[in-house]
């Protein structure tokens, strides 16, 4: 039902023919070929454990608001809410870093190109998310070529729009139920979404709490393959193909009494665009829905809003 891709040949016809086939079936697809060792998302994971570890009191320090860099403690996000429903926090809490590098417009760089924020009690952190952050554009921006090729556009059609992209990585940690307790009413690690640019890297750990995929009105589990990284398309993504590509509904199960120990974290990496770029759909024989067209920053600060918990 999710297919897998090796991307390692890069954007060929056909392997740009079989990306096209998965994002426009599920908008989800496994991804081997992709020239990440095991090692790094490995060592990564390792130096937020670490984090994570740290003393409440102590990770507070760090806090941000949602799209900020930082530490995202428990209760400070719910991702149903980007689709207008009202219901208890996400149980989870997140380190998030991203794109840094200023572009020279002060209101820009101010909420998308802000500094990142390292933990003086795990210098390794720094060192580790870096070099996944550079290894996961790497990654996303190959992805953005091979789809462009699938759809019989120039490799770069959708790249020469992110040469100075805004993009987030969530680490995200879903605790135990003997951390967190039993789940509320409609309570899960992450509720009901849909992801917001162009495409999400996922490094992800299998377990009883996992992610799990909208099929057309079914949640289905997702599948797991060892190495591979978990690929989805992003509303913007969509929208910019004419709704060819699925931006898909998915979701992270609670905590399960059938794991009450189960503790995971995940290696999230939303990729998205120069912020100033329009995006307009794709018409036939690409798209065959027309949105209106929305600027990148614009579109994402609404969606980042909206799943904010106020205080």
């Amino acid at each position: 039902m999710i297919p897998l891709v090796d991307i390692a040949d890069g954007p060929t016809a056909a392997v740009g023919k079989a990306l096209d086939e998965a994002l426009r079936t599920a908008g989800f697809v496994l991804v081997t070929g992709h020239g990440v060792p095991d090692g790094g998302p490995r060592a990564a994971r390792a130096a937020a454990r670490a984090f994570f570890a740290l003393p409440p009191a102590v990770k507070a320090r760090y806090a941000v608001t949602v799209g900020g860099h930082g530490y995202l403690g428990p209760g400070a996000e719910a991702n149903a809410a980007a689709e207008g429903v009202a219901g208890p926090p996400d149980l989870k809490e997140s380190w998030t870093v991203g794109a840094d590098r200023p572009t020279g417009d002060p209101e820009i760089d101010a909420v998308w190109f802000a500094p990142n924020v390292w933990p003086t009690e795990v210098p390794e952190l720094q060192r580790e998310l870096e070099a996944h952050m550079t290894r996961m554009r790497t990654v996303a921006d190959r992805l953005l070529e091979i789809g462009a090729v699938g759809l019989g556009l120039p490799a770069d059609h959708f790249t020469r729009h992110a040469r100075h992209p805004s993009y987030t990585l969530n680490v995200n940690r879903y605790p135990p139920l003997t951390e967190v307790g039993p789940p509320g009413e409609d309570q899960f690690r992450i509720g009901p979404h849909t992801d917001f640019g162009t495409f999400t890297v996922l490094d992800r750990e299998p377990g009883a709490g996992g992610l799990q995929v909208d099929m057309d009105g079914t949640w289905v589990d997702a599948p797991y393959v060892e190495g591979a990284f978990t690929i989805n398309v992003g509303d913007l993504l969509s929208r910019w193909t004419g709704e060819r590509w699925r931006s898909t509904r998915h979701r992270v199960l609670p905590p399960q009494a059938s794991a009450p120990d189960e503790d995971l974290v995940s290696l999230v990496h939303f990729h998205e665009l120069d912020p100033h770029t329009v995006v307009e759909s794709l018409g036939p024989p690409v798209g065959h829905t027309a949105a209106p067209p929305v600027r990148a920053a614009d579109y994402l600060a609404d969606k980042l809003a909206a799943i904010t918990v106020s205080p």
